[in-house]
């Protein structure tokens, strides 16, 4: 089923897209969302308990801070590159979509290390230490592989949405299947884009930091550059 405008309006209680700014859309039976991209001033949508494939319509609203699509039918993490556009995106809700994968924890980390902005990830708060962990251990977007196809779901009779119930859900388990174990080429190669993703992480939260913070940063910069040149300092004067 397509989300057409008549509904939209109908739902959000309002005269022209370009004004809306909630709609839920909570168990529609929807599998086309492209009206989104009429919306720019859309903050917040609900889109779960439907067949949603794909995150791309959204990828304009660029006010838009919370988004749920939970138990949809989105394959790929790399789906989550639709959104890195969007600055003010702090809450997304995922979780029992194929793309989850039968790896919780690597599917968080995936996923905060393609959103860092986030505050809060399937109903639970996202800690430093999780965001630290996902530079390293997360997986990279462009190397990510489409999932399985998301199998047919049962109606569902329960009319309300998360921002209603509020409750937390389990990431959806799938059977495991036979790990691969990384070449020792592979894992040179992950090692050397570490750093350029630190680099574009570090780079990212620069424009979250105001003017005492960014002086912090330069200061700290400064003395590392200055331990780095050290050593090279020494040398010339040998």
């Amino acid at each position: 089923m397509k989300l057409t405008r008549k509904m939209v309006l109908t739902r959000a209680k309002a005269s022209e897209l370009h004004s809306v700014r909630k709609l839920n859309c909570w168990g529609s039976r929807l599998t086309d969302i492209s009206i989104c991209r009429e919306m720019p001033s859309l903050e917040v949508i609900t889109l779960s308990v439907n067949s949603v494939s794909t995150l791309e319509p959204v990828s304009g609203c660029r006010q838009l801070s919370e988004l749920y699509v939970r138990r949809n039918r989105i394959g790929s993490l790399s789906e989550l590159a639709h959104l890195q556009g969007l600055p003010r995106l702090r809450v997304l809700w995922l979780a029992e979509n194929p793309c989850c994968g039968p790896d919780p924890r690597r599917y968080r980390l995936t996923v905060l290390r393609a959103l860092p902005r986030l505050q809060r990830l399937d109903n639970q708060a996202v800690t430093e230490e999780e965001l630290s962990r996902a530079l390293i251990e997360g997986e990279e977007l462009t190397a990510l592989s489409v999932g399985h196809p998301a199998p047919e779901t049962q109606g569902d009779s329960l009319g309300y949405s998360e921002e209603e119930t509020g409750t937390e859900v389990q990431l959806g388990q799938k059977p495991p299947t036979q790990s691969h174990f990384p070449s020792a080429h592979t894992e040179a190669m992950n090692g050397c884009k570490t750093k350029g993703h630190v680099l574009s992480a570090v780079l990212l939260l620069l424009h979250e930091l105001d003017a005492e913070a960014l002086e912090t940063v330069h200061q700290g910069v400064v003395s590392r550059l200055q331990a780095l040149h050290a050593p090279e300092v020494q040398e010339d004067m040998e």
